[in-house]
């Protein structure tokens, strides 16, 4: 244990330039994720932002139990919940599948174009994308000239407007702006796959679907439980950009995740501590899911975080 220490010692003071890149990094997020964190305090006062912290009064638990008697955080609940397990559950897979079959593409040139067409989106802002999404959407709309054109529907509707709509809206613009940038890291997971096991499969009578399924995925089984685990842990969250964007009166009601409730009692409504209090509650949960994903998929196949 000493000598294997000792040799990580030599090894990082050998290349100790290539080391000291990670320090900017280091310094970035010790001042906006950890300094911030002291704020944190302020769930459990009635904090005023014209006075200094430390001048408001001590509340206990009052903001808590606010939040958990509130009506409009338990529908956020189930927007953020609906919203997250559609993405987890069909979403997830998508990028996956979208590298599979991109790396059975035999042209080169051909398989760069469209890997780099499928995460060009990945660099526009939601508030651009948004409003693409919200055109395509609306009466007129491609969306709808293209199912009448099917046959689907016979009439033109503004999907937007529609509430029971929305969840599907948000998987579907998210998985259309994301999915090749997603699907970035599990192309770089299948390029680390010895070629030679492939020819020894193809030798041995596999077909290219089995050599996908032996293969490929055994093989980046490791990063998709990685993901797996992170996805899993993010299940409170949400895309505030985009649901920001994409939101509206009269599809609010299935609209509101709670990354925008707790935006619209911070800071609309100006209930600071209350939405304190609500952010710090969902940071212990995930960091509960976190573990319990992560216990799970250690039990399951024995490939884990920590």
């Amino acid at each position: 244990m000493f000598q294997h220490k000792t040799g990580q010692i030599k090894t990082f003071l050998r290349q100790w330039q290539l080391q000291s890149m990670v320090i900017p990094g280091i310094v970035w997020m010790f001042i906006f994720c950890y300094i911030p964190m002291f704020w944190l305090i302020i769930a459990f006062m009635d904090y005023n932002i014209a006075k200094p912290m430390m001048d408001s009064p001590f509340v206990g638990w009052k903001h808590f139990q606010d939040f958990v008697t509130d009506d409009r955080f338990w529908r956020s609940i189930r927007n953020t919940l609906g919203m997250s397990s559609i993405k987890l559950i069909l979403g997830f897979p998508i990028p996956i599948l979208f590298a599979l079959l991109l790396n059975e593409i035999r042209s080169l040139r051909f398989k760069r174009t469209v890997q780099t067409i499928s995460y060009l989106p990945h660099f526009i802002a939601w508030t651009i994308f948004g409003g693409i999404m919200l055109n395509w959407l609306g009466e007129g709309g491609v969306i709808n000239q293209l199912l009448i054109a099917i046959g689907v529907q016979d009439r033109e509707i503004l999907f937007n407007s529609e509430p029971k709509y929305f969840w599907w809206i948000a998987f579907f613009s998210d998985t259309l702006k994301e999915m090749g940038w997603s699907a970035i890291i599990y192309i770089a997971a299948i390029s680390g796959i010895d070629p030679g096991l492939y020819e020894a499969a193809e030798l041995d009578g596999a077909g290219r679907w089995q050599r996908m399924w032996h293969i490929t995925i055994q093989s980046i089984r490791p990063t998709i439980s990685i993901l797996f685990i992170l996805a899993v842990s993010g299940l409170l969250g949400s895309n505030f950009d985009q649901i920001f964007m994409l939101k509206n009166n009269m599809n609010m009601k299935m609209a509101e995740s709670l990354d925008l409730y707790i935006y619209n009692m911070g800071l609309v409504s100006g209930r600071h501590s209350f939405s304190t209090a609500v952010l710090f509650a969902r940071s212990i949960v995930a960091l509960g899911l976190l573990f319990l994903a992560n216990f799970s998929s250690k039990k399951l196949n024995g490939e884990g975080i920590f």
